[in-house]
């Protein structure tokens, strides 16, 4: 798709556009086709990489730019920078059915992989249950907070935990006396070790968790 723009001489080409109403009038952005999933799914995170200029439009095929007035009016500001991320977050992004297809199938795969390597079932066996029970893709949506969702709803259906159970497994002989234990949303162990093998646990809760949800400081070895 190529979008010839009057008013500034520009060419843009291989255009995706987003629209969003507000105020009782439409407004559309140019952006580079597949960036903007991956803004909404937090793999780009660079701003100026998304939209093709950061002009907010009536019009993007004949050039026509929103006016001032009607940018205060609808989003209480002129600022097109901010008007431009607010879109890019909540607006309709414009695509072919066949773009949409391949979109929602991509993101259908992504959360299944990302369920499948947050549990211990195998990446086909979370698609087979996604389906089963009629898992709707939201694009707006980031594919990580929706395979939390997947989770919460297969739990239902099947039984599938976070993977726990292994890192419990593999830290146990490594652990002198264990205080205490929670093994719910979070992993939590409260234990006594040997100082020397402080090291090859913390090794092993990375490599286990593969870096996710451990911060700096959760780990606190007496």
């Amino acid at each position: 798709m190529s979008i010839f723009t009057p008013t500034n001489q520009t060419r843009l080409t291989d255009v995706a556009l987003v629209r969003m109403k507000r105020a009782g009038k439409r407004f559309e952005i140019a952006c580079c086709k597949n960036k903007v999933v991956g803004w909404r799914s937090g793999v780009e995170k660079d701003l100026d990489e998304v939209p093709q200029t950061h002009s907010v439009f009536v019009n993007v095929s004949k050039g026509q730019v929103a006016k001032k007035e009607d940018l205060i009016s609808a989003f209480g500001t002129d600022d097109q920078t901010v008007i431009c991320k607010q879109m890019l977050t909540k607006g309709e992004v414009q695509v072919s059915d066949k773009e949409r297809r391949t979109q929602l199938e991509r993101m259908f795969r992504d959360i299944a992989t990302i369920v499948a390597d947050k549990c211990t079932i195998h990446v086909i066996l979370i698609e087979r249950a996604m389906k089963g029970i009629h898992y709707s893709v939201k694009t707006n949506n980031s594919t990580k907070q929706q395979a939390l969702e997947v989770i919460k709803q297969l739990k239902e259906k099947m039984k599938i935990e976070r993977a726990h159970q292994k890192l419990k497994e593999k830290l146990k002989p490594r652990i002198k006396v264990i205080e205490s234990e929670d093994y719910g949303q979070q992993l939590e162990i409260v234990c006594l070790i040997d100082p020397g093998r402080s090291r090859e646990i913390d090794e092993l809760i990375k490599k286990e968790t593969k870096g996710k949800d451990v911060e700096e400081g959760d780990e606190k070895f007496e």
